[in-house]
């Protein structure tokens, strides 16, 4: 079996070599009654209809320069991957061309560049597309304590201390619900949590506090998640049907912020 596929190797390296010297033969054939139009030097194909004045060394297509209509004498030239006649349009089938086909290279040059600028302005319409949909920036917001009924006085039973009840208007200042509602999301797991069990955001432990129960209240409220009394603590459950909710701040109207 080896030996039959390497003589079938050899064999079609052989017919490659022959094809090889036989286009070779033909076009020294072809161009023997032809010389360089500029210089009348002896000329060498390049390719398939292209050849090259050894003297000058200008190079063109030898079908266009030297070859006519059969039908008519007029002149040729190449479109996409035919030769036509100029004056009576027949296709005429080049002397120049041994077992390939020939190109128009400008016909495609354009057809590449107006692809390209056919993508671009399909890229710029899309983008145009994309910033019409878009919608406005949207600035920070706040949560209003006074929001939620009810809300002030959890919070008052929560801190259950005079002197923490004081950082109430604390809390509700600069307070970026959605961030404290993106931390929160972020230690929900499919598993009830505690809320003591979700971390702090910022130094101030007490202040802080506060605010992430406002959060959960705030979720609560919106569908986001459940709340469950487990004696002193406060679970916390994400809403099974809205595990992949973005924030609440979709479902709730934007309240006054909170100066």
């Amino acid at each position: 079996m080896r030996e039959i596929i390497r003589r079938a190797f050899d064999l079609a390296q052989a017919v490659e070599t022959f094809v090889g010297h036989a286009r070779d033969f033909y076009y020294e054939v072809m161009l023997s009654g032809s010389a360089c139009p500029r210089c009348e030097g002896d000329l060498r194909m390049l390719r398939e209809s292209y050849c090259r004045c050894v003297s000058c060394g200008s190079a063109f297509d030898p079908t266009v320069a030297f070859q006519r209509c059969p039908d008519c004498e007029g002149r040729v030239r190449l479109r996409i991957c035919r030769y036509r006649c100029f004056h009576c349009g027949a296709d005429v089938r080049s002397r120049f061309v041994f077992d390939a086909r020939v190109y128009d290279a400008e016909y495609f040059r354009e057809c590449m560049a107006q692809s390209r600028q056919r993508k671009l302005e399909q890229c710029v319409q899309a983008r145009e597309a994309v910033f019409d949909t878009r919608s406005a920036v949207l600035s920070p917001v706040s949560a209003g304590l006074d929001e939620i009924p009810g809300l002030i006085e959890a919070l008052n039973g929560l801190v259950a201390d005079p002197a923490l009840a004081a950082l109430l208007p604390l809390a509700a200042k600069g307070f970026d619900l959605k961030r404290y509602e993106a931390h929160v999301q972020a230690y929900l797991g499919d598993a009830e949590t505690a809320f003591d069990d979700i971390p702090p955001l910022e130094n101030n432990r007490r202040l802080d506090r506060i605010r992430r129960f406002i959060t959960i209240i705030f979720m609560a409220h919106a569908g986001a998640v459940e709340l469950r009394q487990d004696g002193a603590d406060i679970m916390v459950i994400r809403c099974g049907t809205d595990r992949k909710r973005p924030n609440i701040l979709d479902e709730l109207e934007v309240p006054d912020g909170i100066a």
